[in-house]
Formats: structure tokens, sequence, C-alpha cells
């Protein structure tokens, strides 16, 4: 019932159907859970950071993985604790696994953790080959056979 029909958008384009691919299996998540709750902040022009909340946790106990644009967080919560004695326990600690698509030059920076909370930062780096570059005129001046700069007659 939420599948869109992308037909329309094919007929002008050329190239998006990797697009189409990313919406439809953003339609069609099976880890939409919400555990851990996390953020997606924009910190600069090219800058991201994703930030999870992860109490309980320790650094050795999160993996980070980048696999064809594909970043995937995984958590191993520690097993229960033999000697404690939980009244309430509103602290999860379980496993989980989050992913996240990452756009073509979108590199993980680093990531930290810090009171709680998991901080995995982004960037996006345009190739050089990709850059927008200006190409100089040249014109032959009549008779002479000479190249001559545009501007510069």
């Amino acid at each position: 019932m939420s599948r869109i029909d992308f037909t329309p958008l094919f007929r002008s384009t050329i190239g998006f159907d990797r697009m189409t691919d990313l919406l439809e299996s953003a339609l069609n998540r099976e880890d939409v859970g919400g555990y851990p709750p996390y953020n997606i902040e924009k910190t600069g022009k090219d800058d991201y950071r994703i930030t999870l909340a992860v109490a309980g946790f320790k650094p050795e106990d999160v993996e980070i993985e980048v696999r064809d644009g594909v970043l995937t967080i995984t958590g191993k919560g520690s097993d229960e604790k033999p000697d404690v004695t939980y009244l309430h326990r509103g602290i999860a600690e379980r496993n989980f696994r989050r992913t996240f698509r990452l756009a073509e030059h979108v590199k993980v920076i680093d990531a930290t953790m810090e009171n709680g909370l998991l901080h995995v930062n982004l960037t996006h780096e345009l190739p050089e080959a990709m850059k927008p570059r200006r190409i100089k005129i040249t014109s032959v001046t009549p008779g002479s056979g000479k190249l001559v700069e545009a501007g510069n007659a």
C-alpha cells in the first residue's frame, strides 16, 4: 500500500534509478524501532554529526562500520548482572543495530563517546574532478594563427 510509482520520473531523468531504490528502501525499513534514540545534525556547510544515546555502553561494546555506502552502528549490551536485583529497570542496555545510508562522497571522520552519547562525525568531500572549474576561452587572431586568451587581445 505504501509503494510509490516512480515511472513518471523515469520519463524525464537519466541515472536517478539509484535514488528511487533509496526512496523505496527508506519507505520499507525494517529497523524502524526507536532504540537507541538518535539525532542527525548539520554542523557545517559539508559536515554532519549523528548522535546516539548509548547509556550503559562502553566504547568497546559499540562497533562502527562503513561498507558499500552504509554506516552501521552495532551495540552489544552487557548480560544481566547476577548480583543486582532491579526494582525498576529503565536503562535498556540491550543489543542494537542502527544503519544509515550515506550519500556518495560522505566519509566518516571520527567517533567519540561522552556522557552516554556516541557522536559520529561525517563530512561530504567532493573529489577535485567533480568540483566546478572555469575553462579559459581562447581564440585565433585572424591572419596570424596565434592563440590569444579571451580578454587579453
